[in-house]
C-alpha cells in the first residue's frame, strides 16, 4: 500500500508527462503493477434553438426558447483520470479502479468557477482467473452500453442538450439509445480472450415513477461476437418494480446491434426495445398515470441508430455519418377513448471529420442537427442545430 500511495505522490509532482498514449505504468517490487491514464478533450461549441411551441409531452429532449449561445465545454466524453493497480495472488488476478471525470466549464454565463465538481464514476474491484471475472463496485452499465460504445458521438458532442448546462453533451443520449450510466453493480464475465464474451449482472435498482419499493436487484446481460472487425451485439434487462401498496409492474427492455468493419468502411446499425425503462436515462419518464395496475401504466419507448465511417486508405482522417432517434409512447392507462394520446420522438443528425493528429492527440469536427416532436393530439416541432470544433488528448 506505501508503494501505491508513493506512485500517487509521484504522479502528483507531475511525473506523469512522460507517459505514453496508452497511459503512464509502474511495476511494483511485490509484483502489483499501477497505471495511470485518461483524457482531456474541450470543444468550441454553438448551439441554436429554435421551436414551433412548446412540446409538452414527456421525454423532451430539446428546448423550447428559440436562443443562439456560444460555449468553450466539454463534449459527451468527459475528461478521465484514471487509476489502476493490478496484482495476482495464487490462481486469482486482483484489480481496483478509480475514475474520475470533470468537465472543464461551469454552468452557462457563469464567470467565476469555483467548486468544480468532481465526477467520480468509477470506482470497482475485480477477481478474475481462467473462468472469467467479477467486477464489483461502479461502473458504466452493462444494457445497451454496446450502443453508445460504437457511436461516432462519443468522440464530438452530438446533441447538445441544455445549452447552459455544465455537465457534458447528450450525444446520442436519448436519441438513439438510452444512457447505461455509471451505476453500483455486481457483474460476471467470460474470458475476454474467447470471439463469444458474456456477462450477466445485478444492479442497485432504480425508481420508476411510483414504484419506489425495491426489494431485488436489477438484472442485466449481454453478448457479443467479435470475428475481425466486425462485431455482433445483444442484450436484455429487466426489474421488478411494486408501488408502496405492494402493486407490481415488470420492467424489462432489449438491445441489440452489428458493426461490420472493412479496409476503409464501417457500418453500425444498433437498437433497443423497452417497457417501463424510460427514454434519455433509464427509467426516466418510464410510467404513466399509474391509475392500472399490471403493468398497464409502463409506456413503451424505443431507439435506433444508423451509422457509416470512412477512413481513406492510409489517411489519417475518418469522415462519419448518423441517423437516429428515440421514440416514447404512452402507457394503456393514459389513452383516452382508448386512442393514444402522445407519440414523442427525439431525432438527430450527425456528420463529424475525425482526424488523428497524432497517437495521442485528435481534432474533431462535427455538425449536428436535433430536434423534439410531437406526432399525436398536437403536433409541433423543437430544432437545434450544433456545429462544434475540438481538441481531445488521450494519455
Amino acid at each position: 500500500m506505501r508503494r501505491v500511495l508513493g506512485a500517487l505522490l509521484f504522479v502528483a509532482l507531475g511525473l506523469a508527462g512522460s507517459a505514453r498514449a496508452q497511459g503512464l505504468t509502474m511495476q511494483m517490487s511485490n509484483g502489483w503493477s499501477f497505471s495511470f491514464a485518461g483524457n482531456v478533450n474541450a470543444f468550441l461549441a454553438y448551439q441554436h434553438l429554435d421551436s414551433t411551441g412548446a412540446v409538452a409531452s414527456p421525454g423532451t429532449a430539446v428546448g423550447t426558447t428559440p436562443t443562439g449561445t456560444s460555449r468553450i465545454r466539454t463534449g459527451l466524453l468527459p475528461a478521465f483520470a484514471t487509476f489502476d493497480a493490478k496484482g495476482k495472488e495464487g490462481n486469482i488476478n486482483l484489480g481496483v479502479h478509480f475514475g474520475f471525470a470533470p468537465e472543464i466549464q461551469c454552468a452557462g454565463g457563469v464567470h467565476d468557477c469555483t467548486g468544480a465538481q468532481m465526477d467520480m464514476r468509477q470506482v470497482f474491484l475485480t477477481i478474475g482467473g481462467p473462468w472469467g471475472q467479477i467486477l464489483a463496485g461502479r461502473e458504466l452499465g452493462v444494457f445497451g452500453r454496446q450502443n453508445i460504445l460504437n457511436d461516432q458521438t462519443l468522440f464530438g458532442i452530438g446533441a447538445a442538450g441544455n445549452p447552459l448546462g455544465g455537465g457534458t453533451t447528450l450525444g446520442r443520449i436519448g436519441f438513439g439509445y438510452d444512457y447505461p450510466n455509471f451505476v453500483s453493480q455486481v457483474t460476471y464475465s467470460s474470458r475476454t480472450d474467447r470471439p463469444t464474451v458474456f456477462a450477466v449482472g445485478v444492479f442497485d435498482p432504480s425508481f420508476n415513477g411510483p414504484y419506489t419499493s425495491l426489494q431485488i436487484p436489477r438484472v442485466e446481460s449481454e453478448v457479443t461476437f467479435s470475428h475481425r472487425q466486425h462485431k455482433f451485439w445483444v442484450g436484455g434487462l429487466v426489474q421488478s418494480n411494486k408501488d408502496l401498496a405492494g402493486n407490481s409492474a415488470t420492467a424489462f427492455g432489449l438491445s441489440g446491434g452489428v458493426r461490420l468493419g472493412f479496409n476503409e468502411f464501417s457500418i453500425v446499425g444498433s437498437g433497443f426495445w423497452g417497457k417501463g425503462i424510460g427514454t434519455t436515462f433509464l427509467f426516466a419518464n418510464g410510467t404513466g398515470n399509474h391509475t392500472a395496475t399490471g403493468g398497464n401504466d409502463l409506456r413503451t419507448t424505443f431507439g435506433y441508430i444508423g451509422q457509416v465511417a470512412f477512413t481513406p486508405r492510409g489517411s489519417k482522417m475518418t469522415l462519419a455519418a448518423s441517423y437516429g432517434a428515440n421514440v416514447l409512447k404512452n402507457a394503456q392507462d393514459e389513452q383516452v377513448g382508448g386512442a393514444d394520446v402522445f407519440h414523442t420522438e427525439n431525432g438527430l443528425v450527425s456528420g463529424g471529420v475525425y482526424y488523428q493528429w497524432t497517437r495521442s492527440l485528435k481534432f474533431v469536427g462535427e455538425f449536428d442537427y436535433s430536434w423534439s416532436k410531437e406526432t399525436v393530439t398536437n403536433p409541433k416541432k423543437n430544432t437545434s442545430f450544433s456545429p462544434a470544433a475540438g481538441l481531445m488528448l488521450f494519455f
